[in-house]
């Protein structure tokens, strides 16, 4: 046993809806005789476990065994200790040891990964754990002898003599056992108990008021793993809720209640944040959500007050904070952003230069492969507009040699025709200089996007204005321009390079002769009218992307994440108009950017084209 151990540290969370029969307790206890018979587990679990196993076992007589400190090191994470000291995890070694001879073996180590897979894990361990003789029952002795044995010397003394206790195990010499059932029960409100005793063992003078100080040490001891270190430090500042100097046992039993109930506040503070037209909420805001969101009043106006004095560092009750301002409330791991800052900057000078290089590339390499790998997919399809553009342009230069001809009926009989007279190539001409320049073309426009937002981002709202959302992706899609611009005229003269041989016997040539004949200034011929197709395809795309996320998918609401459908689908949906209403911009550079042949008329402005 550890000095100073607090149980409810190590299992701070409780669920009691778990119907198990307790006689099962045996079974769970008792040794499981071989990891192969163990077919709740699958194989790639079993192996994963056993490369743990291996990893920190050391040989006795020839097998392998881990005793208290290799078992911590296999189970134990392998960071943050600033809330559960390392040497607390030796309670679960005493769990898995259910031989207690100080070491586990290969088959007590599957029982105890299996056992921590149950949802009531927590109790379940807890169970075993005040079970010393493993019969299935816990009595008063043993739970008396356990609980003492993890109260340290320093520890707020607990009265095992109490109504409470008696309630639950009768008297002392009595013949009322706890099973598994009742024992999850009994631990349910074992903290609410130690809070009355401790509470009660301060307030000397009956008063029903203890020192800040003091409130400060029963938090500590029984829920300071709950909170943040910037909340822990100013436990003493409650006492300026109320006039006077002290604490009362109604402002700590709120404060108890505030943090058993952490996930229920979380869940209101986001609902009333996501409902509020400035991300920001007030104490009557919270209390109006949480009536609405729950059946019963969950939170009183005090619970409330404890809450927001907290968030807002003490500013008040009527402070309206945003979603951040809870953070430290909320994430027992939060700290203050000048300190993450610090962490960040000393991690990021630890990285060399070479480092940073090779990071950079990995991400432009990954967005070009993205990028490359959606130019391939959707290529065959962006050729049919470009060669349809084309014989039109081309009939109305020629129209007494072509009038009434109709070369596509539709988007089906160009792709026939083109496979049929240019093969399955034929749908691809032209993709080599898009696979070149996709990479930069989407790296600048991600990169301007990103940027754009989050200057217009809220730092503490984490929202942004509707109209800054469209400058953030109409910015994005006028930088790309740049790269684009070069990549559509090249693309769209090496497609319609096949049917300009069939109709006229002109010689395909190559991107690079195609380059050489445009010069600089022509690379960019027809930027105007990229400009009118792609800045309004991104300030329509990004926006709706986003949105479509956020409200109809509802992207991060209580920690979801979407899955690749999801997705998916936003990015089409959102893509739908954007492309409609960009179609006519595209047709018009489509037109100033092929090749003119002999005798026919060329469009110099965009006006002319229109």
């Amino acid at each position: 046993m550890i000095p100073g151990l607090s149980l409810p540290r190590i299992f701070p969370t409780l669920h009691c809806d778990e119907s198990v029969p307790s006689s099962a307790v045996r079974a769970v206890t008792a040794t499981a005789g071989s990891a192969l018979k163990l077919t709740t587990s699958g194989e790639t679990e079993l192996r994963r476990w056993k490369r743990n196993f291996e990893a920190y076992a050391k040989e006795v007589s020839g097998v392998k065994y881990l005793d208290r400190d290799s078992f911590i090191n296999a189970i134990a994470p392998k960071e943050d200790f600033s809330r559960i000291h390392r040497d607390q995890f030796g309670i679960l070694f005493h769990v898995a040891d259910n031989t207690h001879r100080g070491l586990v073996s290969w088959d007590e180590f599957v029982v105890f990964e299996t056992m921590l897979k149950r949802p009531d894990a927590d109790y379940w361990i807890a169970f075993q754990y005040f079970d010393v003789n493993s019969d299935g029952t816990i009595t008063f002795d043993e739970f008396k002898n356990v609980f003492s044995a993890n109260l340290g010397p320093d520890s707020i003394p607990f009265n095992f003599d109490c109504d409470w206790v008696k309630l639950y195990l009768g008297k002392r010499n009595g013949e009322h056992v706890l099973g598994y059932h009742e024992f999850t029960q009994l631990m349910k409100g074992l903290q609410g108990e130690r809070l009355r005793q401790a509470f009660k063992y301060f307030d000397s003078n009956q008063d029903g008021f203890i020192r800040s100080d003091q409130f400060k040490r029963i938090i500590l001891e029984l829920a300071g793993h709950k909170l943040s270190e910037s909340v822990l430090d100013r436990l003493p500042t409650l006492t300026t809720l109320t006039p006077g100097q002290k604490i009362s046992y109604s402002e700590v039993i709120a404060f108890h209640n505030v943090i058993h109930q952490m996930d229920m506040v979380e869940r209101v503070i986001r609902d009333a944040c996501a409902k509020s037209k400035d991300g920001r909420i007030d104490q009557t805001d919270f209390l109006n959500t949480a009536s609405t969101t729950t059946r019963y009043g969950l939170f009183s106006p005090m619970e409330a007050s404890i809450i927001f004095h907290f968030a807002s560092r003490g500013a008040g009750g009527q402070s309206r904070l945003a979603l951040v301002d809870f953070a430290q409330l909320l994430d027992p791991r939060w700290k203050a952003p000048s300190d993450v800052d610090r962490e960040k900057a000393v991690a990021q000078s630890q990285r060399g230069i070479l480092d940073n290089m090779l990071h950079s590339a990995y991400s432009f390499g990954l967005g070009g492969l993205a990028g490359s790998f959606g130019a391939t997919v959707v290529y065959p399809i962006d050729l049919e507009p470009s060669m349809v553009i084309y014989i039109t342009f081309s009939m109305q230069n020629q129209r007494s040699a072509v009038v009434g001809q109709m070369l596509y009926k539709n988007s089906f009989d160009c792709a026939a025709k083109v496979l049929r007279n240019e093969g399955f190539v034929g749908f691809y001409r032209g993709l080599g200089p898009q696979l070149i320049g996709v990479a930069p073309e989407k790296a600048i426009k991600l990169t301007v996007n990103d940027l754009v937002r989050g200057r217009a981002t809220d730092p503490e709202t984490g929202r942004i204005k509707l109209q800054w959302e469209v400058i953030a992706g109409g910015t994005a899609g006028g930088c790309q321009v740049l790269f684009t611009n070069p990549l559509e005229i090249v693309k769209i003269r090496l497609q319609v390079q096949g049917e300009a041989a069939k109709l006229e016997g002109a010689i395909p040539r190559g991107a690079i002769h195609i380059v050489r004949q445009l010069g600089l200034l022509g690379l960019y011929k027809g930027s105007t009218a990229c400009l009118l197709r792609d800045i309004p395809f991104s300030a329509i795309y990004f926006p709706s992307y986003a949105h479509l996320k956020k409200d109809v998918f509802n992207e991060g609401y209580h920690g979801k994440k979407l899955t690749f459908g999801e997705t998916l689908l936003a990015a089409g949906i959102a893509g739908m108009p954007a492309a409609y209403l960009a179609t006519p911009a595209d047709v018009i550079k489509t037109r100033l950017q092929v090749e003119a042949r002999t005798g026919q008329s060329t469009y110099e402005r965009n006006y002319g084209c229109i």
